[in-house]
């Protein structure tokens, strides 16, 4: 069954500040029938990106992505028969039916084409622009298993592209999930983080075109300017784990430190 990458999401201290990032560094765009005071709902002209006040008991964090079925119902039935649970979401969300998880416990949202809640920034091709969403990482325990438990419930195909070593690269034809495995040995020099997202990725039409504007947008407002990666010995550390385990020639993080993968 044919399915999409159609949202990614996180949690944000500083959300409307967040969303003017990716706007002014990647050129995504703003719903135009968004609900301000709930979220900021911006887009690539395919992937929707949900940013969500963080609140109390809510890490800031990239939290999790969403999948597009072509049949809800029958994917629905096949997460059960599985051992997995479904929920339903309230109604207001343009994005998703469904939140339910892998067999790992990593979440993620359902919907289905052509549903009535896919709208603005959530449908796909509206518009073509140069740097977009392409790929993220996840990092959970049993990663050959759950590359499996995506690519036979959603019909996600091996990447042609290149893939970190010892990862699984599964794609929809334009975004692409690298899944990792989580080990605790690969955090012996720096903070630990449990399994989960671990950056996102995109890629821009020229790097040292987005290198150079990285420098000119920070310079004319700190505000949005990236947080630093790789600073002292665990950060080092840190960003070297990144590099590894990505496929980007450029890393940087947002404002609030979720790590970004640059790509050309």
């Amino acid at each position: 069954m044919a399915s999409k990458i159609n949202h990614v999401a996180m949690q944000s201290g500083n959300y409307a500040v967040q969303s003017k990032f990716y706007e002014s560094y990647f050129g995504m765009k703003t719903s135009p029938d968004g609900k301000p005071t709930r979220s900021i709902c911006i887009g690539d002209g395919y992937v929707g990106m949900n940013i969500n006040p963080r609140r109390p008991g809510r890490p800031g964090r990239f939290d999790h992505y969403g999948i597009q079925v072509d049949k809800l119902e029958e994917v629905v039935d096949e997460l059960k028969s599985r051992g997995v649970k479904v929920l339903k979401r309230p109604t207001v969300r343009q994005f998703a039916n469904c939140s339910t998880h892998d067999p790992d416990g990593n979440v993620f949202d359902l919907t289905e084409a052509g549903g009535d809640n896919m709208k603005d920034v959530y449908t796909h091709n509206d518009w073509e622009q140069p740097r977009t969403i392409s790929h993220f990482g996840l990092r959970t325990m049993h990663a050959q298993e759950m590359a499996e438990f995506y690519t036979e419930v959603f019909d996600l195909k091996p990447t042609n592209g290149p893939v970190p070593d010892g990862a699984y690269g599964l794609t929809d034809g334009r975004v692409t999930m690298m899944i990792m495995q989580w080990d605790l040995d690969d955090y012996a020099d720096t903070g630990i983080v449990g399994p989960g997202l671990d950056y996102l990725g995109f890629k821009v039409e020229d790097m040292a075109a987005f290198q150079n504007d990285v420098e000119e947008i920070s310079a004319n407002n700190p505000l949005i300017a990236p947080s630093p990666v790789g600073g002292g010995r665990e950060g080092a550390a840190r960003l070297e784990m990144l590099r590894r385990s990505s496929i980007g020639a450029f890393h940087m993080a947002d404002i609030d430190g979720i790590l970004l993968d640059i790509t050309e």
